[in-house]
């Protein structure tokens, strides 16, 4: 039976990353309508995780919170600690074939990286869009998509809407930046490594110091 694994969230300022991994049959999965999670809705991507969890053989999940990922940044790129994330998800699968969602522009070197890490010789196929091409890839960026919705939505409720996270999106910084100015501090839950979240700071401290 072969798997897949795909993630969510990698590039956001706000909120965890979450890696899944899937094994089930293919017809099933293509039965039941998988897709890529980025072209579903979110009902339909919360009627499909279930759906998976349902068929699955195996459905293995990892969080990784934005304390996490800045601690990891401080010796390693986000490639880097996709890496070793997806190794420890296909560990727990011990699939004999792994599909995955390449994060590296080499897709064959994302696929040799991940095998150093593990303890047995999968046959893994990575490949850029493999959450559009194969249906085991499509199942795990559902369920990724789905848990990584549903903490983002808790987030949303202890700081306030802001905006999809993503450090492009006006209203996400917008947020960070009236946050910083009415508390003197980045709200929990954002990744102080991200390139935006530094210049929230930096630019807050510029502010103060032309005002005195």
């Amino acid at each position: 039976m072969a798997c897949g694994v795909d993630e969510a969230g990698r590039g956001p300022v706000i909120g965890p990353m979450v890696i899944a991994g899937v094994c089930a049959n293919r017809e099933d999965l293509e039965r039941i309508g998988v897709r890529d999670s980025k072209k579903l809705s979110p009902n339909r991507r919360r009627f499909l995780a279930d759906e998976i969890r349902k068929i699955a053989d195996r459905v293995v999940v990892r969080v990784i919170e934005p304390e996490e990922i800045d601690r990891m940044r401080q010796e390693m790129t986000i490639n880097e600690i996709e890496v070793l994330l997806f190794a420890d998800v296909i560990e727990e699968l011990h699939g004999n074939v792994i599909y995955v969602d390449a994060a590296d522009v080499n897709e064959s070197r994302f696929s040799e990286e991940i095998l150093s890490h593990l303890s047995y010789r999968p046959k893994i196929i990575s490949e850029h869009k493999a959450d559009a091409k194969y249906p085991e890839v499509s199942a795990a960026s559902i369920i990724a998509k789905v848990e990584r919705d549903r903490r983002v939505e808790k987030i949303a409720e202890e700081i306030g809407d802001f905006g999809s996270g993503y450090p492009a999106d006006p209203r996400t910084y917008e947020f960070l930046r009236k946050y910083y100015r009415e508390h003197g501090d980045l709200p929990p839950h954002v990744r102080r490594s991200w390139k935006s979240a530094k210049k929230v700071i930096r630019e807050a401290k510029q502010s103060n110091l032309e005002d005195f």
